[in-house]
């Protein structure tokens, strides 16, 4: 159970949390005021939609491990994943732990043995917020191998936190700058199903368009590779040719790439959003 002095300095860095709603400095803060007295390995936010891959919308995840932690979940097991299944259904809770939705049997889960293991982690926990657009904002808490899961009196002190906490992410999500960049709206289906068609198309061959099309959708190279009928090592140059010209690093840029271009779809009309994006304003209008 929670001592005075631990509520004592969770009340506080709450007020700083709550003053800095609205600002990029509120996630920090959040996470902050969670962890000041429980570790935490790759603390990390995830914001999930229906019609839109997942994005880390925050983290501190070291350079080290960003690969393991986002670019690889990016690449198809996000699928898998019981807080993203769980998160694109009907959650009740505000506060999950992985292990208890596996039965305490996540070893022997496909998502264990096609991604989770390469993460080195050993406990996850997260705090859940539905938004008014039917997204769901994800608070991510993880141990690493030889850290130790969360002990009891941990979980229950991060459970009871996790009414308020879910509340301030759905009161973030409302402020104007991020309901703008993030919140899609009602509707928005149609529009995003010709995005992830045309996106790209002015700068790939239709070949690398159709590989850009599968990893937009949430297919693995594998599951790519086979829809498409060529071989995984063809895939994986198409993959870094598609890299090369849309001027990305890794999974987590391109999907970044890809939503950052969701507000040209209107000018775009039917034709490629990032081509509309990546032309000036005076050129748009010469075009018009």
């Amino acid at each position: 159970m929670a001592g005075s002095d631990q509520l004592s300095r969770w009340n506080r860095d709450l007020s700083v949390a709550i003053a800095e709603l609205g600002s990029e400095r509120f996630f920090p803060a959040i996470i902050k005021a969670i962890c000041r007295d429980i570790r935490v390995d790759y603390p990390q936010v995830w914001l999930y939609h229906t019609e839109l891959p997942p994005q880390c919308i925050y983290h501190e995840i070291p350079d080290s491990a960003v690969v393991s932690q986002v670019d690889l979940y990016l690449e198809g097991p996000y699928q898998d994943d019981p807080f993203y299944q769980l998160s694109m259904g009907q959650p009740r809770g505000h506060f999950y732990r992985l292990h208890e939705l596996y039965d305490g049997d996540l070893e022997s889960s496909n998502y264990y043995t096609n991604y989770y293991r390469e993460t080195a982690t050993e406990d996850e926990v997260i705090f859940l917020a539905r938004l008014v657009d039917g997204g769901v904002i994800n608070i991510s808490l993880m141990r690493k191998n030889g850290h130790g899961r969360f002990s009891g009196e941990e979980h229950d002190f991060l459970k009871a936190l996790s009414a308020p906490v879910s509340a301030l992410l759905r009161s973030h999500s409302q402020v104007a700058d991020f309901s703008q960049r993030y919140m899609l709206g009602p509707d928005i289906g149609e529009a995003i199903d010709h995005a992830f068609r045309m996106f790209g198309a002015s700068l790939l061959s239709p070949r690398e368009k159709a590989v850009l099309e599968l990893m937009l959708r949430g297919y693995s190279s594998q599951a790519s590779a086979e829809k498409l009928g060529i071989a995984l090592e063809t895939l994986r140059r198409h993959r870094k040719s598609i890299y090369r010209k849309l001027d990305v690093n890794s999974q987590a840029d391109l999907f970044s790439l890809f939503i950052a271009t969701l507000p040209y779809l209107g000018e775009a009309g039917v034709g490629d959003p990032l081509e509309f994006m990546m032309t000036p304003a005076a050129g748009r209008d010469r075009r018009a």
